[in-house]
């Protein structure tokens, strides 16, 4: 069964920005099935549009901003 975007409910979802990019902690539910956490990053292109990104790597201030954001999804667990 391909993947259908309408069966994939947001329960949760907010962002940390760091100006040129920011990471977003998501928790989503498929076709009803168990939620489950998403982490993304997204950067800034030159005409203000944002792109999603690798995750790659946290730096530790991205850690400090991510980690309250996680805190927060596991209560909508």
């Amino acid at each position: 069964m391909p993947y259908d975007k309408n069966l994939d409910q947001e329960i949760f979802s907010e962002s940390a920005d760091f100006g040129d990019s920011k990471i977003t902690v998501s928790i989503f539910s498929y076709n009803k099935g168990e939620p489950k956490l998403q982490i993304s990053r997204q950067v800034r292109r030159a005409q203000d549009e944002w792109i999603f990104a690798k995750l790659g790597r946290l730096s530790k201030t991205e850690i400090d901003a991510v980690l309250p954001l996680i805190q927060k999804a596991l209560g909508k667990l």
